[in-house]
């Protein structure tokens, strides 16, 4: 029995086939963050107990969200509400971008990504 709640093999396919179907603004991103660019390592599509992260930096307990427009829905709002909550609860600071925010302002995205890995 698998009993860490990190990156279950159950959910390894998924996983996979998430890092293949990037979408443009978690291209961008994954550029930015990629090869310890800001001195810690990210991984893409990271799981943590049910919920798949889009990248997850360990060291710093930082993981990185790029929604589409479908988040503003009242249902994904209650549903990313709950995963937040969950991750708060494994000690996992939480940033949310929107597509249109990384493809419009890619560099006050840098920036809080920047700030969230070494606070003043």
């Amino acid at each position: 029995m698998y009993n860490s709640i990190y990156n279950d093999p159950k959910n390894k396919n998924l996983r996979k086939k998430l890092r293949q179907d990037q979408t443009e603004a978690e291209r961008k991103v994954w550029n930015i963050i990629r090869g310890k660019k800001f001195g810690y390592k990210f991984f893409r599509q990271y799981s943590v107990g049910p919920y798949i992260l889009d990248f997850f930096c360990p060291v710093k307990r930082l993981a990185l969200e790029i929604d589409g427009c479908q988040h503003n829905e009242v249902r994904n709002k209650i549903y990313d509400s709950k995963r937040t909550h969950f991750l708060k609860s494994k000690n996992i600071t939480v940033f949310r971008f929107y597509n249109n925010e990384v493809l419009r302002n890619i560099e006050g995205v840098y920036d809080k990504i920047a700030s969230g890995l070494n606070p003043s």
